[in-house]
């Protein structure tokens, strides 16, 4: 189907409740859909959003397009969850229309404030010459779900500042609030990260640019956290000279440890290298919230104007599981939450078997020790046809994950790798579930997070290894 701008901002009571059943059951039907992750239930599914801990359980909102696998009117959708790990669907929460969203709700955060949860999110605003202003938007949810928007935007970009201002993080410090905003100086069109305060969230001044220099010509996504008492900014940039950093995906989903941050001064001192936050395919607009000293992460396994394979089926996207962050050695940890163990069903163990499973369902977690000095590849949704391969090296320290079925993003190449330390044992935890593979490198060093489409189900090295597995089908 091609689709026409008219189609694509079509406003929602303008669809046919029938035709949304219908495309909800297509993808339900589907060989490739998520049975332990975050999904969309029709269309597609991109940026999480508002993920934050409020009124007893864990919220996450999630841009969705409900009426295909294209980028239209962009509304909310709603999850909570008491563990991190088992989610209900409460629908529809931000629905775009409005004069301050009339053309999508677009990214944003969320932070409980005064017995509320105050949502923060971008309203994308067309005028009569498909001109975008970009509003920055405010919602309040009370203790029953029910969410109020703030009938004024609260400010606008600046004339310094391009039509790309966008995906607003709120932060409380020092009795101030704080908002982090992705942009694009107007001038220059390089990418920056805006500062703005405020003391009542009616009320905002321009506080200017993060000192972070020129990052590509766009950065989409910006969260300032705090890991193991370390201030961590994450963030997307598009366009970034691959001097800066090396990456192979259209858009990289980068990190900076930093020593310190003085927003009020929009100030960043002892920034580190900028580093990736995953090694896989895909991987981007990231989202990470502090809940007391314990920090998570979400992100959209999915990148922006790549093309999958489901968009045949009229669905796409869908959200990594929830990773806990630590800090080793400078660098980001990543780990699955602890209710990701009660996911595991009847346990197998394994031991230098050529053939791990014969078939499975394509869902499941495996857990894999390899001892330094070998080398191999190890095969996923095997058959006949291909299949996944993630191939290892402990003599000189390299994991490369090789994906060579399906036709998309080839153009942005066939395999990722991460170098681990040589002569070393390495330590592999798989989780796959059907279309989805993440891959957590000796216990979350490095991750390698990438949407697959082999029809195979089939676990088997390709030639005999040493090692050690236990692996568990994955139940919700």
């Amino acid at each position: 189907m091609t689709w026409t701008k008219e189609q694509r901002y079509l406003p929602y009571d303008h669809w046919d409740a029938l035709k949304l059943l219908t495309l909800q059951a297509q993808a339900d039907r589907s060989s490739f859909q998520l049975q332990y992750h975050i999904r969309p239930q029709s269309g597609l599914l991109n940026d999480p959003n508002g993920f934050s801990y409020f009124a007893g359980q864990y919220h996450l909102f999630y841009q969705a397009f409900p009426f295909g696998p294209v980028h239209g009117l962009k509304s909310w959708m709603h999850v909570v969850s008491k563990d991190l790990v088992h989610w209900q669907n409460l629908g529809l929460a931000i629905k775009p229309g409005d004069p301050i969203d009339s053309h999508g709700a677009y990214s944003g955060s969320a932070q409980e404030i005064d017995g509320k949860l105050f949502l923060m999110y971008t309203g994308n605003v067309r005028d009569q010459n498909w001109q975008r202003i970009p509003y920055q938007n405010g919602a309040w949810m009370d203790k029953t779900g029910e969410i109020t928007k703030v009938s004024q935007p609260l400010f606008r970009n600046p004339s310094h500042i391009s039509e790309h201002f966008r995906d607003p993080q709120l932060l409380k410090q020092n009795g101030k609030y704080y908002a982090l905003l992705g942009a694009q100086e107007a001038q220059s069109q390089t990418g920056e990260i805006m500062v703005y305060q405020s003391t009542d969230l009616v009320n905002w001044e321009e506080i200017g640019p993060l000192n972070l220099g020129p990052l590509g010509y766009m950065i989409e996504c910006p969260n300032l956290v705090y890991v193991d008492d370390r201030p961590v900014l994450i963030f997307c940039p598009q366009g970034l000279n691959k001097e800066q950093a090396s990456y192979d995906n259209i858009y990289p989903n980068m990190y900076l440890v930093l020593d310190e941050v003085d927003l009020a001064h929009a100030t960043v001192k002892g920034a580190g290298a900028l580093q990736q936050l995953d090694f896989g395919f895909d991987i981007y607009a990231s989202q990470a919230f502090n809940r007391g000293e314990d920090c998570y992460l979400i992100s959209w396994a999915g990148l922006p104007e790549i093309a999958y394979p489901t968009d045949q089926e009229n669905w796409s996207g869908c959200l990594s599981q929830v990773k806990e962050l630590h800090l080793k050695n400078g660098r980001l940890v990543q780990q699955p939450v602890a209710a990701m163990c009660k996911l595991r069903q009847a346990e197998t163990k394994l031991a230098n078997e050529q053939i791990l499973q014969t078939a499975t369902d394509n869902q499941y977690e495996l857990l894999l020790t390899i001892p330094a000095n070998q080398t191999g590849t190890l095969e996923l949704a095997k058959d006949n046809s291909g299949s996944l391969k993630v191939k290892f090296d402990t003599i000189n320290g390299l994991v490369k994950l090789e994906r060579t079925q399906g036709e998309f993003a080839k153009e942005y190449g066939l395999t990722r790798s991460v170098k681990t330390q040589a002569k070393q044992e390495l330590k592999l935890d798989i989780f796959i579930d059907h279309s989805l593979a993440e891959i957590f490198v000796n216990d979350g060093e490095a991750v390698l997070t990438s949407r697959f489409f082999n029809h195979g189900t089939a676990i088997a090295m390709t030639s005999p290894c040493k090692y050690t597995a236990s692996y568990w089908p994955i139940v919700k």
